[in-house]
């Protein structure tokens, strides 16, 4: 479970780079009420997207010619230079050099063996996510990879995870979580991409889950609003109803409602 406690190895930042950002800020309030603030020139006009006073993600403007409109998980560092060089050494590629972020921090971005993208940050000023696993805010991630166990010795040789099995009827669903925690502070799951009949092996990815109130609901304001369900709604016991959806520009993500914990 994500708190804003962030270990190392954690997710603690999600931000949206996007052809038409205030479209896509359209989008997201319809979908879970939040608020887009843009920055200034001193940020290259990067924004922070609000669910009550607290940042929930970060949205940037991205020229579709340069990149598709996509989602993006960044994990915490101690040392994104160091990590920069972990990357290179476990078989990844840096693809933004470790750059400072004014006084907030420092991040940098990179492909894993699959040329799967994610991104660091070192927090200074800025610790990460101001919310996380409330409604409207990010609760879990997902790798979507054609080689979980490259995946589990890559990131554990970059981030130091800890891997667990949780099983599941057909199967097992790999977890990871930051070292010497428990199941409890899992963070993420990974899973084969060919496994999955709506994702393309051909385009592995790190996706966000964000927690809402009402799956199908929130389904079914996705479309209405040009969003598109690539997988309608599905309920699995002990962890609640999901779906995984794109924005009107092809940002993939997904949605739940979690299941209640024991004894709530």
């Amino acid at each position: 479970m994500l708190t804003t406690d962030y270990k190392d190895g954690s997710p603690n930042w999600v931000d949206l780079g996007t052809p038409d950002v205030d479209a896509a800020a359209g989008f997201y309030q319809g979908l879970f009420g939040w608020d887009f603030r843009p920055g200034g020139e001193e940020v290259g006009g990067y924004g922070m997207f609000h669910l009550d006073h607290k940042t929930v993600a970060g949205g940037m403007t991205v020229p579709a010619e340069q990149n598709p409109s996509a989602w993006s998980v960044y994990f915490q560092t101690p040392d994104a230079d160091a990590t920069a060089a972990a990357v290179t050494k476990a078989g990844g590629a840096v693809t933004f050099e470790p750059m400072d972020v004014l006084d907030f921090g420092r991040m940098a971005i990179f492909t894993d063996p699959s040329g799967v993208g994610f991104g660091v940050w070192q927090p200074r000023q800025n610790k990460g996510l101001g919310a996380v696993t409330q409604v409207g805010s990010l609760c879990w991630t997902e790798l979507y990879t054609g080689d979980v166990p490259g995946a589990v010795e890559f990131y554990r040789a970059v981030l130091g995870w800890e891997i667990s099995e949780m099983p599941f009827e057909g199967g097992t669903y790999t977890m990871a979580k930051p070292a010497g925690t428990t199941d409890e502070e899992a963070f993420a799951g990974l899973v084969p991409i060919s496994a999955d009949p709506v994702e393309d092996v051909e385009q592995p990815y790190w996706t966000p889950y964000f927690e809402v109130v009402d799956c199908d609901a929130t389904a079914a304001k996705a479309e209405e609003s040009g969003g598109k369900v690539r997988l309608t709604p599905v309920f699995m016991e002990g962890v609640g109803r999901f779906a995984k959806l794109a924005d009107p520009f092809g940002a993939r993500f997904a949605i739940i409602a979690s299941a209640p914990e024991a004894g709530v």
